[in-house]
Protein backbone atom coordinates (compact mmCIF):
# COMPACT_ATOMS: atom_id res chain seq x y z
CA UNK A 1 0.00 0.00 0.00
CA UNK A 2 1.41 3.23 -0.93
CA UNK A 3 1.37 5.95 1.81
CA UNK A 4 0.20 9.24 1.35
CA UNK A 5 1.31 12.61 3.62
CA UNK A 6 -1.03 16.11 3.94
CA UNK A 7 -0.03 19.43 4.23
CA UNK A 8 -2.34 22.35 3.82
CA UNK A 9 -1.39 26.01 4.19
CA UNK A 10 -4.00 28.21 5.88
CA UNK A 11 -3.53 32.05 4.46
CA UNK A 12 -5.67 35.34 5.07
CA UNK A 13 -6.57 35.17 1.15
CA UNK A 14 -5.88 31.62 -0.15
CA UNK A 15 -6.02 28.47 1.75
CA UNK A 16 -3.78 25.63 -0.19
CA UNK A 17 -3.27 21.81 0.21
CA UNK A 18 -1.41 18.93 -1.32
CA UNK A 19 -1.00 15.18 -1.16
CA UNK A 20 2.44 14.06 -1.67
CA UNK A 21 3.49 10.46 -1.80
CA UNK A 22 6.75 8.97 -0.28
CA UNK A 23 9.05 10.72 -3.03
CA UNK A 24 7.72 13.83 -2.32
CA UNK A 25 5.53 14.26 -5.75
CA UNK A 26 2.47 15.77 -5.81
CA UNK A 27 -0.17 13.44 -6.23
CA UNK A 28 -3.05 16.00 -5.67
CA UNK A 29 -3.83 19.72 -4.89
CA UNK A 30 -6.30 22.70 -4.30
CA UNK A 31 -6.13 25.84 -4.40
CA UNK A 32 -9.11 28.44 -2.92
CA UNK A 33 -10.27 31.74 -1.06
CA UNK A 34 -10.31 31.72 2.44
CA UNK A 35 -13.13 33.78 2.21
CA UNK A 36 -12.87 35.23 6.16
CA UNK A 37 -14.21 31.72 6.94
CA UNK A 38 -10.97 29.53 7.61
CA UNK A 39 -13.14 26.26 9.03
CA UNK A 40 -15.52 26.57 6.01
CA UNK A 41 -12.35 26.47 3.85
CA UNK A 42 -9.94 23.34 5.76
CA UNK A 43 -13.26 21.79 5.36
CA UNK A 44 -13.65 22.44 1.75
CA UNK A 45 -10.00 21.71 0.82
CA UNK A 46 -10.09 18.46 2.63
CA UNK A 47 -13.29 17.85 0.35
CA UNK A 48 -11.56 18.70 -2.86
CA UNK A 49 -8.49 16.42 -1.98
CA UNK A 50 -10.29 13.83 -0.52
CA UNK A 51 -10.20 11.47 -3.66
CA UNK A 52 -13.09 9.29 -2.95
CA UNK A 53 -10.89 7.31 -0.26
CA UNK A 54 -8.32 7.14 -3.44
CA UNK A 55 -5.26 8.16 -0.69
CA UNK A 56 -4.05 6.51 2.43
CA UNK A 57 -2.77 9.48 4.55
CA UNK A 58 -0.58 8.28 7.59
CA UNK A 59 0.85 12.25 8.36
CA UNK A 60 -0.45 15.71 8.63
CA UNK A 61 1.24 19.01 8.69
CA UNK A 62 -0.12 22.47 8.97
CA UNK A 63 1.17 26.03 8.12
CA UNK A 64 -0.10 29.48 7.44
CA UNK A 65 -1.46 32.40 9.79
CA UNK A 66 -4.56 29.88 10.62
CA UNK A 67 -1.84 26.66 11.11
CA UNK A 68 -3.03 26.04 14.89
CA UNK A 69 -6.98 26.25 13.55
CA UNK A 70 -5.81 23.61 10.89
CA UNK A 71 -3.81 21.90 13.04
CA UNK A 72 -6.61 20.67 16.01
CA UNK A 73 -9.33 20.35 12.95
CA UNK A 74 -7.32 17.62 11.15
CA UNK A 75 -5.14 16.11 14.32
CA UNK A 76 -1.54 17.72 12.78
CA UNK A 77 1.44 15.84 13.76
CA UNK A 78 3.12 18.82 12.46
CA UNK A 79 2.27 22.53 12.76
CA UNK A 80 5.03 24.25 11.56
CA UNK A 81 5.32 28.06 10.65
CA UNK A 82 5.68 29.83 7.27
CA UNK A 83 9.03 30.51 7.03
CA UNK A 84 10.14 26.62 8.03
CA UNK A 85 7.64 25.07 5.76
CA UNK A 86 8.10 27.14 2.62
CA UNK A 87 11.79 26.61 3.00
CA UNK A 88 11.57 22.90 3.11
CA UNK A 89 8.90 23.11 0.33
CA UNK A 90 11.41 24.80 -1.63
CA UNK A 91 14.33 23.45 -1.03
CA UNK A 92 12.97 20.00 -2.14
CA UNK A 93 12.37 21.42 -5.53
CA UNK A 94 15.04 23.43 -5.98
CA UNK A 95 18.17 22.32 -3.77
CA UNK A 96 20.29 24.90 -4.86
CA UNK A 97 17.91 28.08 -3.94
CA UNK A 98 19.32 30.44 -2.18
CA UNK A 99 17.03 33.63 -1.77
CA UNK A 100 13.14 33.20 -1.10
CA UNK A 101 11.11 35.70 -2.26
CA UNK A 102 6.94 35.70 -1.33
CA UNK A 103 4.80 37.84 -1.82
CA UNK A 104 0.71 37.30 -0.70
CA UNK A 105 -2.17 38.61 -0.73
CA UNK A 106 -1.44 40.37 2.82
CA UNK A 107 1.80 39.58 4.16
CA UNK A 108 5.53 39.27 2.47
CA UNK A 109 8.67 37.80 3.23
CA UNK A 110 12.24 37.00 2.84
CA UNK A 111 14.13 33.59 3.27
CA UNK A 112 18.25 33.19 3.20
CA UNK A 113 19.24 30.04 2.68
CA UNK A 114 22.27 28.78 3.20
CA UNK A 115 23.71 25.24 2.62
CA UNK A 116 20.28 23.85 2.82
CA UNK A 117 19.77 25.91 6.18
CA UNK A 118 17.61 29.24 6.71
CA UNK A 119 20.54 31.56 8.04
CA UNK A 120 18.10 34.67 8.09
CA UNK A 121 14.67 35.70 7.14
CA UNK A 122 12.24 38.97 7.46
CA UNK A 123 8.07 39.47 7.25
CA UNK A 124 5.43 41.89 7.16
CA UNK A 125 2.39 41.31 8.50
CA UNK A 126 1.60 45.24 9.43
CA UNK A 127 1.81 46.90 6.43
CA UNK A 128 -0.49 45.63 3.34
CA UNK A 129 2.03 48.19 0.64
CA UNK A 130 3.55 46.21 -1.22
CA UNK A 131 1.27 42.97 -1.28
CA UNK A 132 -1.29 41.39 -3.38
CA UNK A 133 -4.47 43.00 -1.67
CA UNK A 134 -2.35 46.68 -2.93
CA UNK A 135 -2.19 45.40 -6.37
CA UNK A 136 -5.83 44.66 -6.57
CA UNK A 137 -7.07 47.63 -4.86
CA UNK A 138 -5.17 49.59 -7.32
CA UNK A 139 -6.29 47.55 -10.76
CA UNK A 140 -9.78 48.25 -8.84
CA UNK A 141 -9.15 51.77 -9.17
CA UNK A 142 -8.05 51.93 -12.55
CA UNK A 143 -10.50 49.76 -13.87
CA UNK A 144 -8.22 47.20 -14.96
CA UNK A 145 -8.55 43.25 -13.96
CA UNK A 146 -5.41 42.53 -11.76
CA UNK A 147 -4.89 39.08 -13.65
CA UNK A 148 -3.97 41.84 -16.91
CA UNK A 149 -1.22 43.49 -14.70
CA UNK A 150 1.48 41.93 -15.68
CA UNK A 151 1.11 42.04 -19.33
CA UNK A 152 -0.03 45.78 -19.22
CA UNK A 153 2.92 46.51 -17.14
CA UNK A 154 4.98 45.19 -19.96
CA UNK A 155 3.42 47.31 -22.30
CA UNK A 156 4.80 50.44 -20.66
CA UNK A 157 7.42 52.57 -22.49
CA UNK A 158 7.57 55.46 -20.10
CA UNK A 159 7.07 53.93 -16.58
CA UNK A 160 5.49 56.33 -13.40
CA UNK A 161 7.91 56.66 -10.88
CA UNK A 162 4.45 55.60 -8.20
CA UNK A 163 5.23 56.08 -4.13
CA UNK A 164 4.41 52.56 -2.50
CA UNK A 165 5.94 52.38 0.87
CA UNK A 166 2.35 53.36 2.11
CA UNK A 167 -0.97 52.63 0.49
CA UNK A 168 -2.28 55.92 1.48
CA UNK A 169 0.66 57.66 -0.03
CA UNK A 170 0.07 55.18 -3.07
CA UNK A 171 -2.99 56.20 -4.16
CA UNK A 172 -2.75 59.86 -4.20
CA UNK A 173 0.37 59.39 -6.33
CA UNK A 174 -1.33 57.02 -8.79
CA UNK A 175 -4.31 59.77 -9.23
CA UNK A 176 -1.82 62.39 -9.46
CA UNK A 177 0.35 60.48 -12.00
CA UNK A 178 -3.22 59.68 -14.22
CA UNK A 179 -4.47 63.39 -14.23
CA UNK A 180 -1.01 64.70 -15.08
CA UNK A 181 -1.71 62.50 -18.49
CA UNK A 182 0.50 59.35 -17.47
CA UNK A 183 -0.62 56.31 -19.65
CA UNK A 184 -2.77 53.61 -17.93
CA UNK A 185 0.18 51.24 -18.99
CA UNK A 186 3.11 53.44 -17.33
CA UNK A 187 1.05 53.71 -14.40
CA UNK A 188 0.87 50.09 -14.12
CA UNK A 189 4.50 49.30 -14.28
CA UNK A 190 5.11 52.01 -11.72
CA UNK A 191 2.95 50.22 -9.36
CA UNK A 192 4.51 46.47 -10.12
CA UNK A 193 8.24 48.61 -9.70
CA UNK A 194 7.20 50.30 -6.67
CA UNK A 195 6.33 46.65 -5.36
CA UNK A 196 9.55 45.43 -5.74
CA UNK A 197 11.32 48.50 -4.58
CA UNK A 198 9.34 48.30 -1.89
CA UNK A 199 10.24 44.67 -0.78
CA UNK A 200 14.15 45.28 -1.33
CA UNK A 201 13.83 48.74 0.47
CA UNK A 202 12.30 47.46 3.36
CA UNK A 203 11.80 43.79 4.19
CA UNK A 204 15.28 42.85 2.41
CA UNK A 205 17.38 45.96 3.81
CA UNK A 206 20.81 44.57 5.07
CA UNK A 207 20.25 41.26 3.55
CA UNK A 208 22.42 39.61 0.82
CA UNK A 209 20.16 38.85 -2.12
CA UNK A 210 22.14 35.42 -3.68
CA UNK A 211 21.02 33.33 -6.77
CA UNK A 212 19.42 31.68 -7.65
CA UNK A 213 16.35 33.48 -6.28
CA UNK A 214 12.67 32.02 -6.24
CA UNK A 215 10.00 34.16 -6.47
CA UNK A 216 6.60 32.63 -4.84
CA UNK A 217 3.09 33.98 -3.82
CA UNK A 218 0.16 35.35 -5.83
CA UNK A 219 1.80 38.03 -6.56
CA UNK A 220 4.80 36.20 -8.56
CA UNK A 221 2.08 35.72 -11.14
CA UNK A 222 2.72 39.42 -12.49
CA UNK A 223 4.63 39.23 -15.15
CA UNK A 224 5.18 43.42 -14.70
CA UNK A 225 6.88 42.40 -11.14
CA UNK A 226 8.97 39.81 -11.89
CA UNK A 227 10.66 42.16 -14.60
CA UNK A 228 10.64 44.95 -12.02
CA UNK A 229 12.54 42.36 -9.26
CA UNK A 230 15.26 40.99 -12.19
CA UNK A 231 15.48 44.96 -13.31
CA UNK A 232 16.24 46.15 -9.62
CA UNK A 233 18.56 43.29 -8.81
CA UNK A 234 20.50 42.85 -12.06
CA UNK A 235 19.50 38.82 -12.26
CA UNK A 236 17.11 36.05 -13.44
CA UNK A 237 14.32 35.19 -11.44
CA UNK A 238 13.03 32.03 -11.06
CA UNK A 239 8.86 31.65 -10.69
CA UNK A 240 8.26 28.12 -10.23
CA UNK A 241 4.98 26.31 -11.63
CA UNK A 242 3.79 24.70 -8.10
CA UNK A 243 5.13 28.37 -6.37
CA UNK A 244 1.58 29.02 -4.72
CA UNK A 245 1.97 25.70 -2.99
CA UNK A 246 5.22 25.56 -1.39
CA UNK A 247 4.29 26.07 1.81
CA UNK A 248 1.49 23.05 1.35
CA UNK A 249 4.44 21.01 -0.27
CA UNK A 250 6.61 21.78 2.98
CA UNK A 251 4.30 21.19 5.29
CA UNK A 252 3.55 17.71 3.73
CA UNK A 253 7.34 17.00 3.96
CA UNK A 254 7.26 17.85 7.44
CA UNK A 255 4.60 15.55 8.59
CA UNK A 256 6.00 12.73 6.17
CA UNK A 257 9.46 13.03 8.45
CA UNK A 258 7.47 13.00 11.48
CA UNK A 259 5.42 10.05 10.67
CA UNK A 260 8.17 7.79 9.62
CA UNK A 261 9.83 8.42 13.14
CA UNK A 262 7.33 6.89 14.74
CA UNK A 263 7.16 3.12 15.72
CA UNK A 264 3.72 2.46 13.67
CA UNK A 265 4.90 4.99 10.66
CA UNK A 266 2.09 7.26 11.50
CA UNK A 267 -1.87 6.62 12.11
CA UNK A 268 -4.09 7.25 8.86
CA UNK A 269 -6.30 10.16 8.71
CA UNK A 270 -10.21 9.69 8.28
CA UNK A 271 -11.45 12.16 5.96
CA UNK A 272 -14.79 11.30 6.59
CA UNK A 273 -14.09 12.60 9.82
CA UNK A 274 -13.19 15.45 9.98
CA UNK A 275 -15.38 17.04 7.22
CA UNK A 276 -18.37 15.12 9.42
CA UNK A 277 -16.93 17.32 13.01
CA UNK A 278 -18.75 20.43 14.13
CA UNK A 279 -15.82 23.49 14.57
CA UNK A 280 -16.70 26.78 15.70
CA UNK A 281 -14.61 29.88 16.85
CA UNK A 282 -15.61 32.40 19.31
CA UNK A 283 -13.43 35.67 20.08
CA UNK A 284 -13.53 37.31 23.54
CA UNK A 285 -11.59 39.87 25.17
CA UNK A 286 -9.90 38.28 28.19
CA UNK A 287 -10.57 40.96 31.04
CA UNK A 288 -7.75 39.76 33.50
CA UNK A 289 -5.18 42.21 33.47
CA UNK A 290 -4.35 45.14 31.78
CA UNK A 291 -3.09 43.47 28.71
CA UNK A 292 -6.41 42.69 27.37
CA UNK A 293 -5.33 40.29 24.86
CA UNK A 294 -7.71 39.12 21.74
CA UNK A 295 -8.60 35.85 22.61
CA UNK A 296 -9.81 33.01 20.32
CA UNK A 297 -11.72 29.79 21.81
CA UNK A 298 -11.59 26.51 19.56
CA UNK A 299 -14.79 24.37 20.28
CA UNK A 300 -15.69 20.61 18.20
CA UNK A 301 -19.02 19.43 18.81
CA UNK A 302 -19.42 22.17 21.23
CA UNK A 303 -16.53 21.48 23.83
CA UNK A 304 -13.59 23.48 23.87
CA UNK A 305 -10.56 22.15 22.65
CA UNK A 306 -8.31 25.42 22.41
CA UNK A 307 -7.61 29.10 22.96
CA UNK A 308 -5.01 31.10 21.44
CA UNK A 309 -3.87 34.74 21.46
CA UNK A 310 -2.88 35.29 25.35
CA UNK A 311 0.09 36.46 26.59
CA UNK A 312 -0.43 35.62 30.47
CA UNK A 313 0.08 32.39 31.54
CA UNK A 314 -2.84 30.06 32.91
CA UNK A 315 -5.77 31.55 31.24
CA UNK A 316 -7.62 29.54 29.58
Amino acid sequence: MMKHYLGVDVGSISTKGVIIDESNNIAAESYIWTEGDPINAIKTLIGNLSGGGKYKIFGVGTTGSARKLAGEMLGAGVIKNEITAHAVGTLSVHPDAATILEIGGQDSKIIIIEDGIVADYAMNTLCAAGTGSFLASQALRLGVAVEHFGALALEARNPASIAARCTVFAESDLVHKAQIGYKKEDIIAGLCAAVANNFLNNLAKGKTIRPPVIFQGGVSRNAGVVKAFECALGQKIIVDTNGHLMGALGAAILAKSAANALPDGGKTFDFAAALNQKFETRGAECRKCENRCELIFVYRDDKLIDTWGKICEGVR
